[in-house]
């Protein structure tokens, strides 16, 4: 949702490759809200359209192109539309479209399983310790797990695990990649 720790904690664990997507729906109401109302209907169309693409480059284009026009009458939006552009093509980079792209595009479903944790917990007056909160949440989880449906276009998940990988050998340093392995020596 574009966070910035939570962006510099994902760097911290997994380093400065990790692929981040961030939210669409977040990214949208940001941008939307801060225009008048005469004109988000045109601008939210713009953005999504620019979504739907299935070239990357073209759909960063387009949106640096509805910022730059956004610059002229209304600068908040256009900086933030262009703020986490790049992440928000994410999965269009590696490939992936359709019904997937659709659910992957959106924290929707991660915020539904953490406002049933906070429900459960909402009685909860008096925290013990960190092991009683992990307690409470993972309780608050198996709640919600009775909510969980598969996601849409699920057997399309191989395909996002190929994509990563091919990314994760792409953007290795060289020496990491192959590891060096000495010719036998004969004597």
């Amino acid at each position: 949702d574009g966070g910035k720790a939570l962006r510099r904690a994902i760097g911290d664990v997994f380093g400065e490759h990790a692929l981040v997507q961030r939210c669409h729906r977040h990214k949208e109401r940001n941008v939307i809200e801060l225009l008048p109302e005469r004109d988000r209907d045109q601008v939210r169309a713009r953005i999504r359209a620019a979504w739907s693409l299935t070239d990357p480059l073209l759909a960063e284009q387009r949106l640096q192109l509805l910022a730059t026009e956004l610059d002229h009458t209304w600068p908040d939006a256009a900086g933030s539309l262009r703020e986490g552009i790049h992440d928000t093509l994410t999965l269009m980079r590696l490939g992936i479209t359709g019904k997937l792209a659709a659910t992957l595009c959106s924290t929707n479903p991660c915020e539904s399983m953490i406002e049933i944790v906070r429900h459960t917990q909402r009685n909860v007056k008096r925290w013990q310790d960190g092991d009683m909160r992990k307690r409470w949440t993972a309780a608050g989880m198996l709640v919600a797990e009775q909510q969980f449906r598969r996601i849409i276009s699920y057997r399309d998940l191989a395909k996002l695990v190929i994509a990563i990988e091919r990314h994760a050998i792409h953007v290795a340093p060289k020496d990491n990649v192959h590891q060096q392995i000495p010719e036998p020596v004969t004597v």
